[in-house]
């Protein structure tokens, strides 16, 4: 009668042995989450160096003055 080695013999094998192979698990999808009205989302634009300079003469608040100005453009598009 042969008898299992109590220990394997080889110990990379030992080692493969201790871990179960990974399962891979999709990733949920993201949320679809409505928009809200009147929240800001933070995003990267370029500009032409002349226009930021323009909006930005009068100090603070040149984020606001660009977004007014995008949103009467908005308005007049229609």
């Amino acid at each position: 009668m042969t008898k299992t080695p109590r220990r394997p013999v080889n110990a990379l094998d030992a080692a493969e042995a201790l871990f179960k192979p990974a399962k891979k698990v999709a990733a949920a999808p993201p949320d679809a989450r409505p928009a809200l009205p009147n929240v800001k989302e933070q995003v990267t634009l370029k500009l032409d160096s002349d226009v930021l300079v323009y909006f930005q003469e009068d100090g603070p608040g040149w984020q606001d003055r660009i977004n007014d100005v995008l949103r009467a453009a908005m308005r007049n598009d229609r």
